[in-house]
C-alpha cells in the first residue's frame, strides 16, 4: 500500500491496530454443514412481497426524477434498478453493521478452511485494498465504512472494487457515496448494468420446457451468458412456451424442492443482472420484484 499506493505507513500501522478479528464474519461465510433441496418458490417469497412491492412503489415516487435520468442515460429501466436496490437492503433498511475494515480483514487474512481459501484470501486482500484506496481518494476514514459481513457497502451493496469500476457521482456533489445517497446509489446501479452487457428493448425471460427424452439439452445448464440461438436450443429439446424475439439466449433453470424444475430463457438483460449475484434464483427474484412494482405503481 505504501509503494503502489502512496500511503503512509506509520498511518496504516494505527490504522491496523484498531482492526478487529470477527468470528461471526467466519461464521457467516462458512458454507452450511447441510444443504437444503433449493426451492425457487421458497426463495422468491423472501424477496417478492407485499412489504417491498410497496416500498419500492413509493422509492420510484420519491427519486422519479433520477429514475428517469438513469433510465434515458443507460437504457435500463427504473424498475430494475429500484428491485435490486429492494433485494440488496429492502432499499436502504440493511445495509449492514459490521465495519468493513473488519470483514475484509477477517477474510482476507483468517478465511475459513475450504478448497477455494487461497482463492478467497486472494480475493479478499484484493477488495481490502480497494476499500482503502477508495476511502483515501474520497477523503474519509476508512474505518466509519460499515456494510455485509463480505464487505459489500451501501445501497447496493457493492464491494468496494465495485465501487472503483462501477461507482459514479450521480448526483453531483462531487464524491460517490453509496451509503447516503440513493442517488449515486440509482445512478451507480444502472452503470453497472450497462456496463454488464445491458442492452435496450431486448427482454429478461421467456418461460421455456424441456424434452426429458432428449439428454443434450443439459450441456445448457449453468450457462453465465446468453450465446445460444433458438434453432441450436430447439435441436437440444429446449422450446419457449410461447414465440420470443430473434435472439440469443442461456438456459435458466429453478429448482422447486419436490415440485417440477422451471425452465425459461435468459437474455442478455437477465444474465447482466447475475454479474451482479450469480444466482439464478437472485436475478430471477429481481425481475419478479421489477415487474410487480411497475404494475402495482401503474394500478394506483
Amino acid at each position: 500500500m505504501v509503494k503502489v499506493h502512496g500511503f503512509d505507513r506509520a498511518m496504516l500501522e494505527s490504522l491496523f491496530g484498531k482492526v478487529e478479528r470477527v468470528d461471526e464474519v467466519i461464521r457467516l461465510v462458512a458454507s452450511p454443514s447441510v444443504s437444503k433441496p433449493k426451492n425457487w418458490r421458497a426463495y422468491r417469497a423472501l424477496f417478492v412481497n407485499r412489504v417491498r412491492i410497496e416500498k419500492g412503489v413509493r422509492y420510484w415516487d420519491k427519486y422519479k426524477n433520477a429514475l428517469s435520468r438513469a433510465s434515458r442515460k443507460y437504457a435500463v429501466p427504473p424498475e430494475i434498478i429500484i428491485a435490486i436496490i429492494g433485494v440488496e437492503t429492502l432499499y436502504g433498511s440493511h445495509t449492514g453493521t459490521f465495519r468493513v475494515m473488519d470483514a475484509l480483514s477477517t477474510l482476507a487474512f483468517d478465511y475459513p478452511e475450504a478448497p477455494n481459501r487461497a482463492t478467497r484470501m486472494s480475493y479478499f486482500r484484493s477488495e481490502l485494498e480497494n476499500a482503502l484506496v477508495f476511502a483515501k481518494r474520497s477523503g474519509v476514514d476508512p474505518m466509519s465504512l460499515y456494510g455485509s459481513y463480505a464487505g459489500a457497502i451501501g445501497l447496493p451493496q457493492f464491494m468496494p472494487g465495485s465501487i472503483m469500476k462501477y461507482g459514479i457521482d450521480f448526483d453531483g456533489d462531487g464524491k460517490i457515496d453509496l451509503m447516503h445517497s440513493p442517488v449515486d446509489a440509482i445512478g451507480s446501479v444502472a452503470n453497472f448494468l450497462a456496463m454488464h452487457g445491458w442492452q435496450a428493448d431486448e427482454g429478461l425471460v421467456f418461460r421455456a420446457r424441456v424434452n426429458s427424452e432428449k439428454q443434450d439439452w443439459h450441456a445448457f445448464e449453468g450457462e453465465s451468458a446468453a450465446k445460444f440461438g433458438l434453432k441450436t436450443l430447439e435441436s437440444a429439446g429446449v422450446f419457449p412456451e410461447k414465440s420470443v424475439p430473434d435472439s440469443l439466449f442461456g438456459l435458466v433453470d429453478l429448482e422447486n424442492g419436490d415440485k417440477p424444475t422451471e425452465y425459461w430463457l435468459g437474455t442478455c438483460n437477465f444474465f447482466a443482472i447475475t454479474k451482479y449475484n450469480r444466482s439464478y434464483y437472485y436475478a430471477m427474484s429481481v425481475v419478479d420484484l421489477s415487474r410487480e412494482v411497475r404494475l402495482a405503481r401503474a394500478s394506483r
